[in-house]
């Protein structure tokens, strides 16, 4: 069943104004860049952005992404081993102040 992998940031304050821009771009590019390694295929769909709810319940959240994973075994290289993943973490440090993430199965309750 589908994973879904939830991904909220908040920039740190005092970041060069394009960053935040640029980091979404590279969390969006994983779509593309993250190759499955028994299929050599593309294997997340990545939807997010600017954070724009008027409930007024961010918690100081400004960008939320929306991660699907086909299966476990695929969150699991996705999350360990992928290493398009694993570059785009190490290019977060510094720049984000907070993360947040929360994965879940549609039905499982």
């Amino acid at each position: 069943m589908t994973i879904y992998h939830i991904v909220l940031f908040n920039f740190k304050d005092g970041i060069p104004p394009d960053e935040d821009k640029a980091t979404c771009t590279r969390m969006q590019a994983l779509e593309t860049k993250c190759i499955h390694p028994t299929s050599q295929k593309t294997y997340v769909k990545v939807r997010g952005g600017k954070e724009d709810s008027a409930a007024g319940l961010q918690n100081g959240y400004t960008h939320a992404f929306f991660v699907e994973i086909e299966n476990n075994e695929d969150r699991k290289y996705f999350l360990t081993e992928d290493p398009a993943h694993q570059e785009f973490l190490a290019s977060i440090v510094g720049v984000v102040d907070k993360v947040q993430i929360l994965d879940f199965t549609h039905g499982v309750l």
